[in-house]
Parts: structure tokens; sequence; C-alpha cells
């Protein structure tokens, strides 16, 4: 008997690898996905603006990583003793002018230059729900824990969602290939009809650019794994809204089995026997046991070195050289 309902999720043409360079942009469950792929040496970039919640945001980023023109002075607003900028994350706030502009536009550089050498973008929708600064009618991407009175809010219909989507992404459709997702993590603030809601435009909207561009656009069922395959509240944290860590562990192992070739997935698998070594703490490390120890996997990572010589294994080679 089978006590779950597993995702079925089909194949994509053209599966990543070590190779390919990715753009990861969207909400907080991009982090911990892109924190996975970067820990596995795939070369990716994440959130160059912080992470981004609404559909919108996530293609206003695009479009000013695609025609990177600098931020101003203008578009900080002061939230308290700090400057702030309605189109990015609040890790950039300062409570120097200057010193959060400069950390913006270098952030604009870096990740401008991300999109222009990536093979593929993950782009992981959170929610449809988005806050309208009134002073302009724009869809901003963090409120700052400003005035509720200055922000309209309003539920993104899936048809301005894949407008607004669609708008941003058909400049790279010819040569790098997308992959969709909707995050898992429950917005409760919503309240939970809203948030159903609101998951339903992402869903709807991503099939329909599924539909529209299926050479080019592809979706992962990261939601609709944690709603049916893992249908308990055992795999949620405390708040039970996010993800648990085996949750999100799980849903990182479908990725790697459906999206990463066969080849990727084994070096993968020998780059996290190495990092598991390199937690292990002996308890003796003087000892030869230790000492032997330390050999063999310095002997495993330069063999990686030597075999994947695009990757950088010097942080493995380093912490298993010991001194005779």
């Amino acid at each position: 008997m089978e006590f779950r309902t597993p995702v079925h999720i089909p194949p994509i043409h053209q599966p990543l690898d070590h190779r390919r360079k990715g753009l990861l942009l969207g909400s907080c469950f991009t982090e911990h996905m892109g924190q996975r792929m970067l820990e596995a040496k795939l070369p990716v970039t994440i959130n160059p603006f912080g992470i981004l919640f609404n559909p919108a945001s996530i293609a206003s980023t695009l479009d000013r990583l695609s025609h990177p023109q600098p931020f101003t002075e203008q578009d900080l607003i002061a939230q308290g003793d700090l400057w702030v900028s309605l189109a990015h994350h609040g890790r950039f706030s300062s409570t120097d002018r200057s010193e959060t502009l400069s950390a913006i536009n270098q952030a604009l550089e870096q990740g401008a230059e991300a999109l222009a050498r990536a093979d593929y973008l993950i782009l992981t929708l959170g929610t449809a729900w988005v806050y309208l600064w009134k002073a302009t009618g724009t869809v901003v991407a963090n409120c700052h824990k400003l005035p509720a009175s200055a922000f309209e809010r309003r539920r993104l219909t899936p048809e301005e969602i894949v407008t607004d989507l669609e708008r941003a992404l058909i400049p790279h459709l010819a040569h790098k290939q997308i992959l969709l997702t909707v995050s898992p993590v429950r917005h409760a603030g919503d309240g939970l009809v809203e948030n159903q809601l609101s998951k339903a435009s992402l869903i709807v909207a991503a099939a329909t650019l599924c539909e529209r561009h299926p050479a080019a656009i592809s979706y992962f069922p990261a939601y609709e794994i944690l709603m049916d395959e893992l249908r308990d509240y055992r795999f949620y944290q405390a708040d039970m809204m996010h993800p648990s860590e085996v949750a999100r562990q799980y849903i990182w192992e479908r990725f790697a089995e459906t999206r990463l070739t066969p080849a990727c997935r084994a070096l993968i698998a020998r780059i996290e026997a190495l990092h598991t070594a390199m937690r292990h703490r002996p308890l003796n490390p003087h000892s030869e046991t230790h000492r032997t120890f330390c050999t063999r996997m310095k002997a495993e990572a330069e063999r990686l070195q030597q075999e994947a010589p695009f990757l950088d294994f010097t942080p493995e080679i380093t912490h298993f050289t010991v001194d005779r």
C-alpha cells in the first residue's frame, strides 16, 4: 500500500549541471534552495536585491537587472534612523544614506552581471498579494514597517502576473532556461483563505506561462510536494507555516532527482560526503587515526579537483591538510 500521494514531476529537456550558471530570484524559500545549490558547488547567484515575495517585484527586478541604470538618492526614503529602498530587502538598510546607496548599486552591478552570464533562471513566487506605494502607485518589494496608511493592498490576478513576468522574461527566453516554482511557505498574515487564493493565482499564472512558452519555461512543484506528499504538520516548523528542515531537504532531493543530470547528482553526493567528513570532530585530533582519515579525505578532494577543474575544492583540501 502507498500511504502518501507522490507528485509526478515531468523531466525537463535540459537538466542542470555544474557547468551552467544560474540566477535565483524570489521568496525566502529561494534562499533555502539556493544555499543548498551553493553548498553543492552549483554556480548560482541568489537574490541580488534581497528576498522578493511577489511576482511584480520579481519582474521589476529582472527589468532593472536587464537595464542596470544606477539607483540615486531619490530612490531612498527615510524610515526612522534608517535609509531604505522600497525595491530592496531590509538587509540593504543603513543609517548612512551613501552607504545604503553604495550597497544597492554594488548589488545591481553584480546582479546584472549574473543575469547576463546565467544559463537559467529559477523564480520562486511567494504571494500574489502586493502593496502599492500610494505616492507613486508602484508595487513595493518590502514595506520596511512604514505606516500601513502609505500603502494600498490588493491581490494580483493571474492575468496580471502573466503580463508582468512575460514582459520581463521575453528578452531572455531565446537563450535562458526558466524554472518557475511556488513557495510552499504559507502566508498566514494574509489569512488562510486569502493565502489559498494567492497560491492558486500563482499556480494558474505559472501554468499559463509554461503553456505559452513550453520550450523555455518549466514548473517545479515545490508547493504541491509539501501539500500532497508531506501532508502532515510534522513537516512544518513550530509556526506551522514554514517547512521544516526535513521538508526542505526532501524538496531539495526531489529537485535534484528531476532537475539535475545524473553526473551532477553523482558529483554532489561526493561533495556532500566531503562536507560531512569536514564536520567530523575527532576525539584526539593528534592521533594517527585522525591523520590517516584526513589524508584519505584530502586525497578524495584532490581527485575531485582533478576530475572537476571548473570547481574550486581549495577549502576542502586546506581543511584536510595536516602537518606531520
